[in-house]
């Protein structure tokens, strides 16, 4: 499994490239893929990762199907772009496997449509409202460059409950 790279590795702070789409059913795309839905479901408290936190400085994004009742698997989305945005926000917890343990509040829409290619290179279009949009623009974020530890407040740290035997 590859390990999820941690704030404060430098790309995590770059703009990732465009994935160019002759190049989307390509062996080093698959493999990239691959990579991100492993190393997504070995986080117990994961519900997406972004390709930077992987190391790969390619526009790509995985929800987990945990995150929504609509998704029958992993959902892959390649050169993402937010194309409608609610006007509505809400204050909301976030956290991020690259910044581990670290939880803020996040202002975010409540509501948010991507457009994507999926892994065959077909064009999809995909709406969601609450954890979902959160998803969206918290891993577009990502593709830019941004943490939510730039946008969060009342930040803290709050690592796992440690189990202890009795």
């Amino acid at each position: 499994m590859i390990e999820i790279v941690q704030e404060p590795n430098s790309i995590l702070r770059l703009v990732s490239k465009e994935v160019p789409i002759d190049s989307i059913k390509t062996d080093s795309i698959k493999k990239v893929i691959s990579d991100m839905k492993l190393s997504l479901s070995s986080q117990e408290d994961g519900v997406a990762i972004a390709a930077p936190q992987i190391g790969i400085n390619l526009r790509i994004f995985v929800v987990s199907k945990k995150a929504s009742k609509q998704f029958n698997s992993d959902m892959t989305f390649l050169n993402p772009e937010i194309i409608r945005i609610g006007k509505n926000k809400v204050e909301i917890s976030e956290g991020c496997l690259s910044v581990r343990w670290k939880y803020g509040i996040v202002k975010r829409s409540l509501t948010a449509t991507v457009k994507a290619y999926n892994e065959d290179g077909n064009v999809f279009v995909i709406s969601g409202r609450g954890l979902l949009a959160q998803i969206f623009q918290h891993e577009i974020d990502h593709l830019n460059g941004t943490l939510f530890i730039d946008k969060a407040k009342n930040l803290e740290n709050i690592p796992p409950e440690i189990n202890v035997k009795k």
